[in-house]
């Protein structure tokens, strides 16, 4: 078999005659960023996909061995730069297990509530974005608006917009703000209001549904061979959720409000609609624990720790339910103020992989909106 690199130039008589590589990206507006795919074509459809990855790689983990746990957070959170949150929330939860660190209750409910809503940020990008790869512009409109109700709070919380550097082992920076609950609420309900307008905008649109149902389908047992989690496995039927299934912070506690939307299709069409479902789940748990942190006399948000912190000798994993799935942190310390290891393992590395296998057969004129459907973030790829 012969191929044929295309790029400018290229006579229209060699294509009839070779297969083609095209290489999208690593700078190409359906790509999320610094991804590249290379693509062996016949005719439109495509016969290979392979994902080339690294354009973006900052070495986090190594730079994670040179600073110690405060320090740490900084980079932690920029991974997955629409999931600051949580990413800072994996790191210090195996830091705290690792000391033995019980934190106050008032910041376990405050750091699952801020979960929740840094969910919210994270999905409505993408329940905005994914539309506008595919031709339809609108709806990126309202999920901004929508996006800049929560912005707001976690603004006012943390005075970041998007690294919040919130999170610190022993619980929270500082107390929340006086009459930031209620304000909070009200960015919930207003969120909620306007979600059916996603809805009917994205979801009931017929072209948008043409373009995307039966188009890059996942069998459940692709995901299990490739480690893929999060809102992209529940779409092909595999229900797990940490948060259900190992709760951490305090989501043992919310087990009737927390309900695992899921799939069967496994489509573009039913990714999207796990998204758009969990969106409306999150909300449902951000009132839950607001509810909570009402009833809750006044107390500590975090514990006075030393000047210089220390995790003893040995070493964990911590795991948490991330916006775009699995996040896990494997902490190895002898007991310095710097961790001798701290390996990360992204949702969006698995995610991105499995596109070789679900992208051979397609067209290429699916290849955006399978793209687009996999939900992932570059730097979550390139640690």
């Amino acid at each position: 078999m012969t191929q044929a690199t295309v790029g400018v130039g290229i006579g229209a008589d060699q294509l009839d005659t070779t297969d083609m590589v095209l290489n999208i990206g690593p700078q190409h507006p359906s790509t999320h960023g610094v991804l590249r795919l290379r693509l062996v074509l016949d005719g439109e459809v495509i016969v290979s996909a392979e994902p080339i990855i690294g354009y973006m790689h900052r070495g986090a983990e190594k730079l994670f061995e040179v600073r110690d746990y405060r320090q740490i957070l900084v980079l932690a959170n920029r991974h997955d730069w629409l999931s600051a949150f949580a990413n800072e929330l994996g790191v210090v939860l195996a830091v705290e297990r690792m000391l033995g660190m019980e934190v106050p209750e008032r910041a376990v409910w405050a750091r699952t509530l801020l979960a929740e809503l840094n969910r919210v940020l994270n999905h409505l990008m993408f329940l905005g974005s994914y539309p506008l790869e595919l031709g339809a512009i609108t709806p990126i409109f309202h999920a901004f608006r929508d996006r800049e109700e929560i912005q707001s709070v976690m603004e006012e919380i943390s005075g970041g917009r998007m690294h919040f550097m919130f999170n610190r082992v022993g619980g929270l920076k500082e107390d929340l703000p006086a009459g930031w609950l209620g304000r909070t609420r009200h960015a919930v309900a207003e969120v909620r209001s306007r979600l059916p307008v996603l809805q009917d905008l994205v979801h009931g649109n017929e072209i948008f549904r043409a373009r995307t149902r039966g188009v890059g389908v996942l069998s459940p047992e692709t995901v299990h061979a490739y480690g893929v989690s999060g809102p992209i496995a529940r779409a092909s039927g595999v229900d797990f959720d940490l948060r259900r299934d190992e709760p951490y912070l305090a989501y043992g506690e919310l087990a009737d409000v927390l309900r695992v939307v899921t799939r069967e299709e496994g489509d573009c069409l039913a990714r999207f609609e796990c998204l758009l479902d969990q969106v409306a789940v999150s909300l449902d748990l951000a009132d839950a624990c607001l509810d909570r942190l009402e009833q809750l006399p006044p107390g500590p948000i975090n514990l006075r720790l030393p000047k210089v912190l220390k995790a003893p000798e040995g070493h964990t994993y911590a795991w948490t339910e991330n916006p775009l799935g699995l996040n896990g942190y494997y902490l190895v310390s002898r007991g310095e103020k710097t961790p001798w290891r701290l390996k990360l393992r992204s949702a969006s590395y698995n995610n991105v992989q499995v596109l070789s296998e679900i992208l051979p057969g397609c067209l290429i004129a699916d290849m955006v909106a399978i793209l687009g459907s996999m939900f992932f973030v570059v730097g979550d790829v390139d640690k």
